[in-house]
């Protein structure tokens, strides 16, 4: 049997365009002005990560005007939404495995991660 963490997929798993797919997941359709300030992004950084995902199919990305401010609007693709169910279904299979064999106590949340 294969460890979970080789079901992650890399382009997915990357937190800002994990972040982008749950985002645009949750409104259906997101401004990329929204998506930049709740993921705390440059807008570059954010138009790479959006890059990335168009080119992978998960997002489409349409750009438009409203009112006589040009604006451009993400949403998922049915592959966007299958990859991130795929994705969060792989990271629920490696929490289980790693609480099934978890031999001590969950340290507490405020505790620092040994490093």
């Amino acid at each position: 049997m294969t460890h979970p963490a080789n079901g992650l997929d890399d382009v997915v798993h990357q937190r800002v365009r994990l972040g982008i797919l749950t985002i645009a997941h949750e409104a259906r359709r997101v401004e990329f002005g929204f998506l930049r300030a709740s993921l705390d992004l440059t807008a570059g950084n954010l138009s790479q990560h959006l890059t990335v995902l168009e080119k992978a199919g998960l997002v489409e990305i349409e750009k438009g005007y409203e009112g006589k401010r040009g604006r451009t609007w993400i949403h998922l693709t049915a592959d966007g939404k299958k990859a991130l169910y795929d994705e969060i279904s792989q990271l629920k299979r490696l929490i289980r495995q790693v609480e099934q064999t978890t031999a001590e106590p969950r340290p507490p949340e405020s505790a620092p991660h040994p490093g």
